[in-house]
């Protein structure tokens, strides 16, 4: 795509220095992107910088636009609260999105009713009403619901029926069955079944155990007295609130309101988790999946979060996150604007104490909703279709890359240099077809990606002659002896892991590419296409082409090529780790006095190669059948080791 920014740049002087919100505008008047500065003018300075030096994504949404405003405002806050409305209301396509856009729900005791009644709702304007939460999992606030009803069988009913109830002297469905103990009916006083509704109150407020102690001691009282349907009833309403209790077990007995936010990311999505504790206890938690567009800092990602999460609920007074927010003074004022009489609002890292290993178990229960997504969306075939075919269309391929190979090359500070090769099928990871490369001498990267390009390729070449060979020996023995097809099969599996790759990748840019397309054009390989992936996995590199091919963050085909580079990253550091742990554990053996058998000893001893490593020369000194005199020679040769290794050329891996 061409440079058109020169159609829409201001002239000099005209854009202000003040703080406000911008927009970028395509042909059709759609809003591409939003963006908030505390300078306008130093902030869209950026866009108009050489297309070259920017990043991908930015350069793309750049290459869409046609147009661009801005909106003038009087504070760093206030562009933070227009830059959000905006957002929300546009869903601007570079702009993060947030899949989870509800507010949450409350239980809600109408006290300024006649006869007060229990509801869940999302409404937060009934007048003379008490809220409790609010509780992010629906099903867990109904099943709250549900007990406090059979421990306080006060008025659930809505208004119609309370009145046709009224007039009609009949008490409603829920009376009839006894969920409720009828003040519509005349069976309750209006005055007792309020008592019952501040009883019920005073419990919620204070999540109070001596409640259950009390319907204990009258639940006897009446087995005593031979009440049995009296004692049934209040052993039912016992162990209701007991389960209520127990769902809202204290964990943090010094914060009456907090909530924990955690963010766990890889370079396309971000998981969010949040935890809500009220009166020392999690009352409820929340999680959602968040589209990383354009730059995002995880400040600047995590103060989105929060505007997000209380754009239709009150803040906690506190509140602990895994990464402060950018901006941190006006996204608490923001949040301070929501609260009652606009109360205050203190956001912090954690840095000790139960609030930290709180904030980790959000962190790792993100980590593992991420996990779930990618794996749920990797398996679906429909996904794995639509990422193939969006490679070809975008890589101008002449068919649908099945077979797509990734070379990785990994080592230590320039030494224990190893590479990998991973192999996909139909967007599915080949294993049988994966490969480990030792490089035992090489100049840098470049020099890597070509020696391990080249015997991948020489191995297709030499594999797939003898794999002609071998098929036509298979045909001859099916067509001697009838239906031996054992052999024949067991080729065919074989044809799969061997066969040269439709699509060719390697982990960099225009200086790998060109290794990989030399090393191949050497053997005589020219039917196997080849792309370079950029570490930020948003560019792709093509053999003689100026600019990368960009594809869209949440687009399938780049989820894929994520997921395929991040496995030979994986396969490539492990393999390279092997090499490194076997060659200390040589190093440890060849010690003069030491042998396999005392390396294996220290190995048991300090658990690692890592520690062995680490170790002091007392340390060393512990380990059974290890005196001062070994000690010492391992110690000094350990540290040798060590120094050598500090000594050893860097390059680019």
């Amino acid at each position: 795509m061409q440079d058109n920014r020169s159609a829409f740049r201001p002239a000099p002087g005209e854009i202000p220095k003040s703080p406000g919100v911008y927009r970028f505008l395509a042909v059709d008047g759609s809003v591409l992107y939003i963006g908030k500065a505390k300078n306008l003018r130093q902030r869209l300075a950026n866009y108009f910088q050489p297309l070259h030096t920017l990043a991908p994504r930015t350069m793309q949404m750049l290459q869409r636009a046609a147009a661009l405003d801005w909106t003038v405002v009087g504070s760093d806050t206030e562009a933070l609260v227009l830059e959000q409305q905006r957002i929300r209301a546009e869903l601007p396509p570079y702009n993060v999105v947030f899949r989870d856009d509800k507010s949450f729900p409350y239980l809600v005791v109408t006290l300024g009713h006649e006869a007060p009644r229990l509801e869940i709702t999302r409404r937060k304007n009934i007048r003379g009403a008490k809220y409790y939460g609010p509780y992010p999992k629906l099903w867990a606030l109904k099943q709250t619901y549900e007990l406090l009803i059979q421990a306080f069988p006060i008025r659930t009913c809505k208004d119609s029926d309370y009145k046709a109830a009224m007039a009609s002297g009949k008490p409603c469905l829920a009376g009839q069955i006894g969920k409720c103990h009828g003040p519509c009916s005349g069976r309750v006083t209006i005055s007792a079944h309020r008592e019952m509704v501040t009883e019920m109150v005073n419990f919620l407020n204070t999540l109070d155990s001596r409640k259950v102690a009390q319907l204990q001691r009258s639940m006897l009282e009446a087995a005593a007295a031979q009440e049995f349907e009296k004692a049934a009833k209040l052993r039912d309403q016992m162990l209701a609130l007991q389960q209520i209790l127990e769902s809202n077990h204290v964990v943090l007995p010094q914060l009456s309101a907090a909530d924990f936010f955690a963010l766990y990311s890889d370079d396309l999505t971000a998981s969010v988790h949040q935890f809500i504790v009220r009166d020392g206890r999690i009352r409820g938690e929340r999680s959602w999946l968040v589209d990383i567009e354009l730059e995002q800092q995880p400040g600047d990602l995590m103060a989105q979060v929060l505007q997000d999460a209380y754009q239709d609920n009150a803040a906690a007074p506190q509140i602990f996150v895994s990464v402060l927010p950018s901006e941190l003074e006006a996204v608490q004022e923001i949040l301070r604007q929501t609260r009652p009489r606009r109360g205050t609002v203190k956001i912090t890292v954690p840095e000790r104490g139960d609030t930290v290993q709180l904030l980790q178990t959000a962190t790792k229960n993100a980590g593992e909703q991420l996990q779930r997504y990618k794996l749920k969306r990797a398996s679906d075939l429909t996904s794995r279709t639509e990422a193939l075919a969006g490679l070809q269309e975008a890589l101008k391929l002449d068919r649908p890359p099945l077979r797509i190979d990734c070379v990785d090359v990994s080592h230590m500070q320039g030494t224990n240099v190893v590479a990998a090769v991973v192999a996909f099928a139909d967007g599915l990871p080949l294993q049988d077809a994966y490969r480990k490369y030792k490089i035992s001498q090489t100049r840098d990267d470049t020099d890597s990606i070509h020696q391990t390009v080249s015997r991948r390729a020489a191995q297709w070449l030499r594999e797939e002659a003898e794999l002609r060979r071998e098929t036509a020996a298979a045909l001859q023995q099916v067509a001697a002896a009838g239906e031996k097809f054992a052999t024949v099969q067991g080729v065919q599996r074989r044809r799969r892991s061997v066969t040269r790759p439709d699509l060719l990748l390697v982990d960099g840019g225009v200086p790998q590419v060109n290794a990989a397309v030399r090393a191949l054009s050497e053997l005589g390989v020219t039917d196997v296409a080849i792309c370079g992936i950029a570490k930020r996995m948003e560019e792709l590199w093509l053999p003689d082409e100026q600019y990368p091919v960009i594809l869209p963050r949440q687009s399938e085909e780049l989820f894929l090529l994520q997921r395929i580079r991040d496995t030979a990253h994986r396969f490539a550091i492990t393999f390279q780790r092997q090499q490194r742990e076997a060659a200390i554990s040589t190093a440890l053996a060849q010690i003069p006095g030491i042998g396999d058998k005392r390396a294996a000893q220290l190995l048991q001893h300090f658990g690692s190669l890592h520690r062995v490593r680490e170790a002091t020369l007392a340390q060393l000194q512990q380990v059974p059948g290890v005196g001062e005199a070994t000690a010492t020679k391992i110690f000094a040769a350990l540290r040798a080791e060590r120094a050598a290794s500090m000594t050893q050329p860097d390059f680019s891996a």
